[in-house]
């Protein structure tokens, strides 16, 4: 039998997001732990991030013409944790999270060198959708470590996990 709940309770039925770690450049570097990141399009390579205007890091991705999409594992969960905790505004989080910048091959913004997989994106689009505001950008490079296994990648809903058993 199925029972009537609030429509933001209806989204918990999501078994997970990916977790991915945007970085972005401009006057201060930063990187924010994100849950909201989808594909738009394969063709072209279209990446979406939403991102809340309460953040520091919505100033810069909206002055900034670029921004990576860094994927981690969970040997980075430390590292994803603090990202999402901590205010770009008070510290430097690859300082705090023992990150490493890189520099990135197309774009401005920088990379995070322990992620297994980068992706260099050029903002092609921006839009309000409630209370988050979408950031696409366009994949105009990509770099995915050789070992890297999707197994190993983050899912976030309520807490941290990663993908199951395979079924079907």
């Amino acid at each position: 039998m199925k029972v009537d709940v609030p429509a933001d309770d209806g989204l918990d039925a999501f078994s997970g997001f990916p977790v991915v770690l945007c970085s972005v450049g401009g006057e201060k570097d930063n990187i924010i732990t994100l849950a909201l990141c989808h594909v738009f399009s394969f063709k072209p390579a279209l990446v979406g991030i939403g991102v809340s205007p309460k953040r520091f890091s919505f100033d810069l991705l909206r002055k900034s013409k670029d921004f990576a999409v860094n994927v981690p594992t969970r040997k980075q969960l430390e590292a994803v944790r603090v990202c999402g905790t901590k205010s770009g505004r008070r510290v430097d989080k690859f300082q705090a999270s023992g990150l490493t910048r890189e520099k990135a091959s197309k774009i401005s913004s920088p990379l995070i060198a322990e992620c297994p997989v980068n992706l260099e994106c050029v903002k092609v689009k921006e839009f309000e959708t409630g209370d988050h505001v979408w950031f696409v950008g366009e994949v105009v490079a990509a770099r995915r470590d050789a070992s890297y296994d999707k197994a190993d990648a983050l899912l976030y809903w309520g807490d941290y996990r990663v993908v199951g058993e395979r079924v079907g």
